[in-house]
């Protein structure tokens, strides 16, 4: 695989060049990018694959739906519905996306829609009874039709954005100068210490402006697990023979904090569908013993004839230190647009 993208280097140099030419067009105004006269936060990466957005998303959510009207709006990555939905009673995650009804499942109190037209998504909510009055916008950093007042950038400790390149050679969905649109980078997925120095080395290789924050952040796993009508502690279940289901970008942090000599491990694409055909193959693996999953992949299969053995386990984003100044600067944001 790593010849074949080498092979696809001068792909890679086109690829860049179709992109930085769109985002030029966008930037000098040649093509439109529409405003609103709210606050619009848009959360996204350079690259593709797992960079963390879903916990992030939630960070803003806990810190932001106490005191406003917040609603999500996502593309609702391979869900059968199309055009506009708001998340309603009747919402599962096949018409709105895993993500999405994940969002709707633990903050009932925040509007989740799902649109690949982020425009007409924002206008949609814009247009309901009950008006938000901050949209986070998820995986929305290449969407350069909706200009947002701020924009987080986020890139991976272990795959910095300045170390990549282009698709197909790389994983770059656009060039590095991108970087520029963002108001905050984060730094996702990092030791849960980092110290001062090398957070420094990591900021001089981002080569930001001035004006740009930094911030550095690492994956928390709950203390618990959840299944339909149980909850276990994380320490009793780590010494316990189970199969571990990931059907997520980048599984083995997740596999590496719960597995032990006995488990087995098994992957799924992300944003799986699971099919009966598969149902049959994790019942077979798991063999009478516990499933624990990913809280985005639990959403997929809790309706499906493996709940009674099924169990997820919680993740959120906590920040290695500066939090005090991430929140502040978010929060002043809202405030001068309120």
């Amino acid at each position: 695989m790593n010849i074949l993208r080498k092979l696809l280097f001068p792909f890679a140099i086109l690829y860049g060049f179709i992109t930085s030419v769109r985002n030029f067009l966008f930037d000098k105004g040649v093509l439109k990018s529409t405003s609103f006269d709210l606050p619009v936060i848009a959360v996204g990466n350079l690259s593709v694959g797992g960079t963390g957005k879903t916990p992030q998303i939630e960070y803003l959510i806990r810190l932001l739906s106490d005191k406003y009207k917040v609603a999500t709006l996502s593309r609702g990555y391979k869900r059968k519905s199309e055009g506009f939905v708001l998340a309603d009673e009747n919402s599962n995650a096949e018409i709105l996306g895993d993500e999405p009804f994940q969002f709707y499942q633990k903050f009932p109190n925040v509007m989740v829609a799902v649109d690949a037209n982020r425009t007409n998504g924002i206008q949609e909510l814009l247009s309901q009874n009950e008006k938000p009055e901050i949209i986070l916008l998820d995986d929305a950093y290449q969407h350069r039709k909706v200009k947002a007042g701020f924009y987080i950038l986020l890139t991976s400790y272990g795959d910095l954005y300045a170390d990549d390149f282009m698709l197909p050679t790389g994983n770059l969905r656009e060039s590095r100068s991108g970087a520029e649109r963002a108001s905050i980078v984060v730094v996702t997925k990092c030791p849960k210490i980092l110290t001062e120095e090398e957070q420094a080395k990591i900021r001089l290789k981002l080569k930001l402006k001035s004006s740009q924050q930094v911030f550095f952040t690492f994956i928390d796993y709950d203390m618990v697990i959840y299944g339909k009508n149980e909850k276990i502690a994380v320490g009793e279940i780590k010494s316990e023979s189970k199969l571990l289901l990931a059907g997520i970008a980048k599984p083995k942090p997740f596999f590496d904090y719960l597995k032990n000599e006995n488990d087995e491990c098994l992957t799924f694409p992300d944003h799986h569908h699971f099919s009966d055909n598969d149902l049959d193959v994790i019942r077979n693996k798991a063999n009478g013993r516990k499933i624990i999953t990913t809280e985005k992949d639990y959403v997929r299969l809790k309706d499906s004839e493996l709940v009674d053995q099924l169990y997820y386990l919680p993740i959120k984003s906590s920040f290695i230190n500066h939090q005090q100044d991430f929140d502040t600067t978010i929060l002043e944001y809202i405030e001068i647009c309120v």
